[in-house]
């Protein structure tokens, strides 16, 4: 009975990641979408074998559901891309290990902010060893690749920056790339997150 229940509810939720990769027009609440785990009455056993097939099957559930949420964010354009590490021009070089929560590209509908902090030792620009551009969100353009990535790309115009950033989400993971052109190109790397500012609610 509990591989029944489990095969329908992998089924069914499997169902609505597909949906929601192939369907630009679904809204899926981010808030609301959440994968059960049902736990039988009474214990099963389970060989080595059916536990790693198990488990193998809920990672791939959970990068669904969460591709489907990070995909979902782009097109509503609420969302932030904080950054794990980045890479200043196109020398290769790349810093690792960075603070997520000062480096990010965040979007809010028309509002955008991207910023870098380094930690170098020099204040750069914004005091954190590197650069905050804040402006307008203008020309959001979002596509849908044959092998399931999802493209997003838009103008930031403010007194400080004129840049166009063009995201790449990977297919059924949260994992993201952002280049940003402004005059010279920074390329950042890390996860996009559904994320609403209280001034947007």
């Amino acid at each position: 009975m509990r591989k029944v229940i489990f095969a329908f509810t992998v089924a069914l939720v499997a169902g609505l990641c597909a949906t929601a990769q192939t369907n630009p027009e679904i809204d899926i609440e981010t808030n609301e979408v959440e994968l059960q785990v049902i736990t039988p009455a009474e214990p099963v056993q389970e060989t080595e074998q059916e536990v790693k097939q198990r488990e193998k099957k809920m990672r791939e559930l959970n990068d669904e559901l969460a591709f489907a949420k990070a995909a979902n964010s782009l097109r509503r354009g609420y969302f932030v891309l904080v950054a794990d590490d980045i890479m200043i021009g196109n020398s290769g070089y790349r810093h690792f290990g960075l603070n997520n929560q000062t480096n990010f590209i965040l979007v809010q509908d028309s509002d955008g902010i991207v910023q870098f902090a380094l930690n170098t030792g020099h204040s750069g620009a914004n005091g954190l060893g590197g650069w905050t551009g804040k402006g307008t969100v203008r020309n959001k353009r979002i596509t849908y690749g044959d092998n399931g990535d999802v493209y997003f790309e838009y103008h930031l115009v403010g007194v400080r920056v004129d840049a166009w950033i063009h995201i790449t989400l990977y297919h059924n993971t949260k994992r993201a790339v952002a280049t940003i052109n402004d005059g010279g190109t920074i390329t950042m790397y890390g996860e996009i997150l559904p994320y609403r500012d209280k001034k947007h609610r």
